[in-house]
């Protein structure tokens, strides 16, 4: 039986950095190890500098919290909306470049194009949910589905949100969490193409839609409490 914990939920804030990069990278290690191509020390370096951003796919604009009665972030996600992702590619670039150099920033876009076949960027009629990741010492207590239910009220219980699709992407090998996306109401899509030859195995994904909100609400309120 999950513990209930007081929690509070809030936009992130470019002052999360700290915190949110080392959850974020735990979110995807694997992915994040094969774009960017360096350690996770770096990698965490790399997501602390594209958090504090002001646009881009890893900026704090794009993501939310939960926080525990001590004010520590316990729980992330992010929500990329299809519609308003032009600039992502452009900017992600960019940052690498300043980040990493020249050199080293050619193969870790190239990479990046690789992994794109693998986690496509949504449709303009879809928003993804991503960087989904919750606190080691506190997993198996419903901090990640509350935190889920307070986005979908806020986020995405507008009438602007009612008619899009919401999408996740989960690794083959992650059971633990296909399962918790299956109890808050995502269903497996078919797989439309192979896995890329040029994308290492433990990298094959699953892309899971939201099958209706109101059929989700039950599976969140019976993980929550």
């Amino acid at each position: 039986m999950a513990i209930p914990l007081a929690l509070t939920f809030r936009p992130a804030r470019a002052s999360d950095a700290a915190v949110c990069a080392s959850l974020v990278f735990a979110s995807g290690e694997h992915e994040f190890e094969y774009f960017l191509g360096v350690s996770s020390e770096q990698c965490v370096a790399f997501l602390k500098k594209a958090f504090c951003c002001s646009s881009g796919r890893f900026s704090w604009r794009r993501h939310e919290v939960a926080v525990n009665a001590q004010g520590e972030i316990v729980a992330v996600l992010a929500l990329h909306d299809g519609r308003h992702l032009l600039a992502d590619d452009p900017h992600i670039a960019w940052t690498i470049l300043c980040h990493f150099g020249l050199m080293r920033a050619v193969p870790i876009l190239l990479r990046g194009l690789v992994l794109e076949t693998e986690l496509p960027k949504p449709k303009r009629a879809q928003t993804l949910l991503a960087h989904c990741a919750t606190a080691s010492d506190v997993r198996g207590m419903g901090v990640f589905t509350t935190l889920f239910d307070r986005v979908r009220q806020v986020k995405l219980g507008s009438p602007d949100a009612e008619n899009r699709e919401l999408v996740l992407d989960v690794l083959v090998s992650n059971t633990r969490a296909a399962a918790l996306y299956r109890r808050l109401g995502f269903v497996p899509l078919d797989r439309r193409r192979a896995r890329s030859r040029f994308l290492p195995a433990r990298l094959e994904s699953i892309r899971m839609r939201l099958e209706s909100m109101d059929r989700s609400e039950s599976h969140i309120h019976s993980q929550a409490a």
